[in-house]
């Protein structure tokens, strides 16, 4: 697995507290279902560049609308999708067993109720033995049907909860904190935060309403952490920039990624694993804090990217904003070179087109101290779209300075939305460091120095080919923070969370402290 984390040295706060950030997806389909990608492929994915993942199968829908001529076609490859799974369920251990790899990669099974009434469910198991699969109409009868069958190793979470209740968004009437001790803050589908967001719902079940946000749900005084997760129907967990979860525990196993869950000592991040980490007088994010009049707030952050800002939220409202760029404050400042993160980005070119980049990245002045890769699968949703293009199985390795990479990139569907595949390094340069790179027969030779003064990019070949992208070299100011903060009085019922928005685009959200 080519993805490396971050030493102790710079995640200090949380190495004290016994525990390190492990990355991962819980929520996203293959063609055991209805999808794209077989399971074995989603799985390779997923090793690539995530800590732990669950792919999940659609089992069932209770109050499907059958009888409503209009929606026919929405019905049908749902029934034909659960029949599917039904058919696989039973076999699917064995590969599930055979990607899985205690202490390095951590593989949960799941499946998802789907619910107009109360909205969709992902129900995860925590063991790997041939399960049954329980379905219950409610959330209270799901908890019952998973508590007589599993015990506690099994849970339930909504996901895009943004929806309005009664079509598929969160109930909160029924919501049970028991049952579900997170739920998915960001999907493919869009941000479920709160009402005025940057990554709206865009899919044709239609907008967010504000009521079905997770500051609304601690408003109204739930109890529950957040995660993010693709729910990509491709066979891609962990699709770049799609939502992905953070959980903070001592080791990468079965056991501690449960308990952390449970803990809510967890994150929801769109792309980049990046580290997002508070104590709140002392406690992790997710636990229980006293009432008091001066509480006092740690936090440490390492971006993917330059941080454009971090929020300390305070029962919805923003107590402060901290901005590396005014008040620098970097955790680690290495004397004998300059860290840094070193991304290439992959891609353009002409609409319709792909193209396969098969080369190499080296380092000559300073050391490649981690490759983290950051890919994305293809964007078929719905079977009503169309079949989803084959996906060639990407490989990036590292070795020492050098990358090599074998990874295929389409062209940009349209202005806004990104098909490009990447990775970052982080690096440690000395002043005269070189980034040599091969794409095929062209070979470049790039300064650092040329990379401090800004991003550089160029193409394969004339105007609408292929083309890279170099993103600028940064300062450990501008990618690290941390520092105590006054948190204020805080008295019961009250809520604080932190989010982290960085100049790429990509996003971390923390759990809340909750005041109980």
């Amino acid at each position: 697995m080519p993805t490396e984390r971050l030493p102790e040295r710079l995640m200090p706060l949380a190495a004290r507290s016994g525990v390190k950030a492990y990355y991962g997806d819980i929520h996203n389909h293959c063609a055991i279902s209805y999808g794209h990608g077989s399971l074995e492929g989603a799985l390779e994915n997923a090793r690539q560049q995530l800590d732990f993942v669950s792919v999940t199968g659609h089992a069932y829908w209770p109050d499907m609308p059958i009888n409503d001529p209009s929606v026919a076609h929405i019905v049908a490859f749902h029934v034909e999708g659960f029949a599917r799974l039904k058919q696989l369920w039973p076999d699917h251990f064995a590969t599930l067993k055979k990607y899985h790899d205690a202490g390095n990669f951590t593989v949960f099974p799941s499946y998802e109720m789907h619910s107009c009434a109360h909205g969709d469910y992902t129900i995860v198991m925590r063991e790997l033995d041939n399960q049954a699969m329980p379905m219950a109409d409610t959330p209270a009868g799901l908890l019952a049907a998973l508590r007589q069958e599993f015990g506690d190793t099994a849970f339930a979470f909504p996901h895009h909860i943004g929806y309005r209740t009664g079509a598929r968004g969160i109930n909160w009437e029924t919501f049970n904190e028991e049952l579900s001790p997170v739920l998915e803050l960001i999907s493919m589908h869009g941000c479920s935060e709160s009402s005025l967001v940057e990554r709206p719902f865009l899919h044709s079940m239609g907008p967010c309403d504000g009521v079905n946000t997770v500051h609304n749900g601690w408003n109204r005084g739930h109890v529950f952490g957040v995660i993010g997760n693709t729910d990509h129907h491709s066979g891609h967990p962990g699709s770049y920039g799609h939502g992905r979860g953070a959980v903070y525990a001592p080791e990468n196993t079965s056991a501690t990624i449960w308990q952390a869950l449970h803990a809510r000592q967890s994150n929801a991040l769109t792309g980049d694993n990046c580290h997002l980490f508070g104590m709140l007088d002392g406690t992790m994010q997710g636990g229980f804090v006293s009432p008091t009049a001066d509480a006092m707030l740690d936090v440490e952050a390492i971006g993917g990217s330059a941080i454009d800002f971090i929020d300390v939220i305070k029962n919805g409202r923003i107590m402060q904003r901290i901005t590396p760029a005014v008040t620098p404050c970097p955790i680690d400042r290495d004397a004998s070179g300059v860290e840094s993160l070193l991304t290439l980005e992959l891609g353009w070119g002409s609409r319709g087109t792909h193209h396969d980049w098969i080369g190499s990245l080296t380092l000559e002045g300073g050391e490649i101290l981690s490759l983290e890769p950051r890919l994305r699968g293809p964007e078929v949703v719905s079977p009503t779209e169309g079949t989803a293009r084959v996906q060639r199985q990407n490989v990036l390795t590292r070795e020492g300075n050098r990358v090599q990479f074998d990874v295929r990139s389409y062209s940009n569907p349209n202005n806004s939305t990104p098909s490009t595949q990447s990775f970052c390094c982080r690096v440690r340069l000395t002043a005269d460091a070189i980034i040599r790179a091969e794409f095929g027969d062209v070979h470049i030779e790039v300064p650092a120095e040329r990379l401090a003064m800004g991003a550089l990019s160029g193409n394969l070949g004339a105007i609408d080919t292929p083309a890279y992208r170099f993103h600028p070299l940064i300062r450990p100011e501008q990618w690290q923070w941390h520092g105590r903060l006054a948190a204020g009085p805080l008295k019961q019922g009250d809520w604080v969370s932190l989010r982290m928005r960085q100049l790429n685009g990509q996003w971390a959200w923390s759990s809340a402290f909750f005041c109980r």
